[in-house]
């Protein structure tokens, strides 16, 4: 059974057990989970999509190897980090993307229909779909993890770059994840007018890759995601850097407000479900909060059985 059909199988279980994903894109994105520390591994493929070429090898060793310092941009003021990626990979939390891997070849997979999306809405800016929020219905479901991987597989690509923003204002375990001490960042530019976004930026080790922190817990964070600040930093965001990707991780959209705030200035979104765990009344009231979103792609995350194994391929 190919992935398309399982996914097509899973989606006809959610329905008969009563479960109505209402704006929901056609594209299901599978994950499974990995081997190491509890890491979860991802597969997924849309329909009518083949993974394409454009993770070749010769953009695959242009990666292979990043450099320690990040390189510094003529004039900027942003702080510059390194981020171990061994420690990071050994430790579950980061696919390989300086080597060809099982699980770094799903993310591909699952990658390629937001950027085919963005590709396809180049031409019309307000649609903002470089702009992509990942979230869940719970906490606990690998949204963060998938956040961090989506980031990382989409940086590698020829033509594009990728700011990763911890928009979980409420928790902020991104840079905790990532090994990097809490700093100031997204509510600090829209509380203190005088804070610049560059001020705040992080560049990386990894070519193409900056992030923004989530910044001092504030909290009025709800009315400062939802404020005309917040709407001039998004169009910041988006029009900058025409290339750039944005990647928000965000807080659940059944436990608090500001994911459901967030999205609605989205072009795409992503809901991370775990399988076998999440109930599915609490799947139907995440897709419902979110049905006025154009796109949204739903993932089945921790699978228990592979369906593909590439890594006997690339030995």
């Amino acid at each position: 059974m190919n992935i398309i059909e399982l996914a097509s199988i899973r989606l006809q279980q959610l329905v008969q057990t009563g479960v109505e994903i209402p704006g929901m894109a056609e594209d299901l994105l599978v994950l499974k989970r990995g081997g190491q520390a509890g890491a979860e591994a991802v597969e997924g493929q849309s329909h009518g999509q083949q993974d394409e070429v454009a993770d070749s090898d010769m953009r695959t060793a242009r990666n292979s190897a990043f450099p320690s310092r990040p390189a510094v941009s003529s004039g900027a003021t942003s702080a510059a980090i390194t981020l171990d990626l061994q420690h990071l990979e050994d430790s579950g939390v980061l696919a390989s993307i300086r080597s060809r891997s099982t699980m770094a070849e799903e993310f591909r997979h699952i990658k390629r229909p937001l950027l085919s999306n963005i590709r396809a809405g180049a031409s019309d800016p307000t649609q903002r779909r470089s702009l992509v929020m990942v979230t869940s219905a719970l906490p606990g479901e690998g949204k963060t993890f998938c956040s961090i991987n989506l980031a990382m597989s989409m940086a590698i690509e020829v033509d594009t770059s990728v700011l990763l923003v911890d928009a979980d204002v409420i928790r902020a375990n991104l840079l905790q994840t990532l090994g990097i001490e809490p700093r100031k960042g997204l509510l600090d530019v829209l509380t203190t007018p005088s804070t610049d976004l560059s001020q705040v930026l992080l560049r990386t080790n990894v070519p193409n890759l900056s992030i923004l922190p989530a910044g001092t817990r504030n909290l009025r964070s709800t009315e400062l995601l939802a404020s005309s600040a917040m709407d001039a930093l998004m169009v910041e965001l988006a029009s900058r850097y025409p290339d750039r990707i944005i990647i928000f991780d965000t807080t659940p959209l059944l436990l608090t407000s500001e994911a459901k705030v967030l999205a609605s200035r989205m072009g795409q979104v992503v809901v991370v479900v775990e399988e076998a765990k999440t109930p599915a009344s609490a799947i139907s009231q995440a897709f419902s909060a979110i049905e006025h979103c154009p796109i949204v792609l739903p993932v089945l995350n921790k699978r228990k059985q592979s369906i593909h194994d590439y890594g006997s391929y690339y030995d």
